[in-house]
């Protein structure tokens, strides 16, 4: 996971906060990431991270003052991407959560690609 963060970072330059938050006892922990400093703790059930837990699918947000219960670590951030992380008994145990300053910086392509990667994970 420190691999595909640190790769991804800096590969793509609109990626101005890029990292994972794990499951742990019920609470989503900051793990590996780079950029500016992360909330260490997500609130449960709150953001963009909970929504892609919870729906156990990727969530993509042009805006994310536009999302209800948005958890802003960085008034900075204006779009972001939440790929979950899925075992190999298919339960979520984590997100990469990807933010950027420009509004609408995600698509499906990167939706795509970035499953591809985080399902390398557990391969």
């Amino acid at each position: 996971m420190a691999t595909i963060t640190a790769l991804l970072h800096h590969k793509f330059d609109y990626y101005f906060w890029t990292g994972f938050y794990m499951l742990v006892d019920g609470r989503l922990l900051v793990r590996n990431y780079q950029g500016p400093v992360a909330c260490m703790e997500l609130k449960k059930d709150t953001g963009v991270c909970w929504a892609a837990i919870n729906r156990k699918e990727s969530v993509v947000v042009q805006d994310v003052e536009a999302f209800p219960g948005h958890i802003a670590c960085s008034s900075l951030s204006k779009s972001e991407i939440v790929v979950p992380v899925i075992n190999q008994e298919r339960k979520v145990v984590g997100v990469l959560d990807v933010d950027s300053k420009t509004l609408a910086s995600f698509n499906e392509i990167d939706r795509q690609y970035l499953e591809m990667i985080v399902g390398l994970i557990f391969e």
